[in-house]
């Protein structure tokens, strides 16, 4: 059987805790090279896994591979993801896609241009909360969903480690690396419908105060200047709304909340735990699912249906117009913050811009 050879850009946390792992574990591919900026880092990743080859660029991977999965700082997302469709290659791209919509945008060019293949590792869709509750929507269990709310809250869970607080090469904190998540999971549920107003509040309050508690390392407080608490609200073209707040350093009760809710004008659902919430014969049901079928580990499916997008047998999971959009949103956030006015998104038939 030939394999799918498959490159890693980028030998961090992610890479090696997650994507190469996974890899390792499919019949289907061979894990060939792996590059990284910092040298010994990639030795590091490279010797721990037995990949074969330690490459100098990013561009002298492209030569030994089909496919490359980027995990460096979301700065490069754009830049090394257009480097390698160019070169014939498909790619997986950590999340967020890119830092601007306009380099999201320009990705997808590239990925048209050449056909290759080109998603977005936003792996909360691969969970079997999450492939229940899509059937449900899908189905018309809920019928038109009207509002969504969504959670992505950590009690003082600052990455302490990484470039996680680095505004330059992330683009932001809470919401870009985290929120994004449950953002991008809550619009595929509801059909990504186009968004046209976004209000947002961004916040590192929190995190710039001298001698706070942080339970995933030390950070430089005073250095801290990227978001570590967010609120937004979206409006979508066919009337839907959505309400998310997102953390790194909540001051809740519980470790972490991730919450998915939707409430639509037949039923409702929320999907962590799964449950359909509905009213029959003048009565209320909550209906939480016994079992769902799928693996514990969302990596997994999302490693296979990339595969077998590469390989031609199936339709990507995380199309790159979707994760676009997640951007737009996340772009319109921060603008609104900035501005504190309503921004209106762009689509097709509407120019963006802040609103009056």
């Amino acid at each position: 059987m030939t394999k799918l050879r498959i490159g890693i850009i980028g030998a961090g946390g992610i890479a090696q805790a997650r994507h190469i792992p996974t890899l390792l574990k499919n019949e289907e591919v061979t894990v060939e090279a792996v590059y990284d900026l910092n040298m010994d880092a990639a030795a590091a990743a490279a010797g721990r896994f037995n990949i074969p080859k330690i490459m100098n660029s990013y561009q002298e991977l492209f030569g030994e591979v089909e496919a490359v999965v980027i995990c460096t700082p979301n700065k490069y997302h754009a830049e090394i993801a257009i480097a390698a469709l160019h070169a014939g290659v498909h790619v997986l791209c950590e999340k967020p896609m890119a830092l601007t919509s306009m380099e999201a945008e320009s990705m997808i060019e590239a990925s048209k241009v050449t056909g290759k293949v080109l998603s977005i590792a936003f792996h909360y869709r691969f969970m079997k909360e999450s492939i229940a509750a899509k059937k449900a929507v899908d189905a018309g269990d809920i019928g038109n969903p009207l509002v969504v709310r969504v959670k992505a809250l950590r009690r003082r869970k600052v990455p302490g480690w990484g470039v996680f607080t680095n505004k330059d090469l992330q683009g932001g904190g809470s919401l870009i690396d985290y929120g994004c998540h449950l953002l991008d999971l809550s619009l595929w549920l509801i059909g990504n419908p186009a968004p046209t107003e976004v209000t947002g509040t961004s916040y590192n309050a929190l995190s710039r105060v001298p001698g706070q508690v942080n339970q995933w390392g030390a950070f430089d407080h005073i250095a801290f200047n990227v978001d570590d608490h967010v609120t937004g609200y979206i409006k979508f073209e066919n009337g839907t709304s959505l309400l998310l707040e997102t953390s790194w350093s909540n001051n809740i009760k519980e470790d972490v909340i991730e919450e998915v809710s939707i409430s639509g004008d037949k039923g409702g659902l929320d999907v962590f735990p799964f449950s359909l919430n509905y009213s029959k014969h003048g009565m209320l049901f909550n209906s939480e699912a016994a079992w769902l079928p799928g693996e514990d580990d969302p990596s997994i499916p999302q490693a296979q249906n990339f595969i077998d997008a590469c390989l031609g047998r199936a339709e990507q999971i995380v199309k790159p117009e979707e994760a676009l959009q997640v951007t737009q949103i996340i772009e319109a956030i921060y603008e609104s913050s900035d501005s504190g006015k309503a921004v209106a998104v762009y689509t097709e038939n509407r120019e963006g811009g802040l609103l009056p």
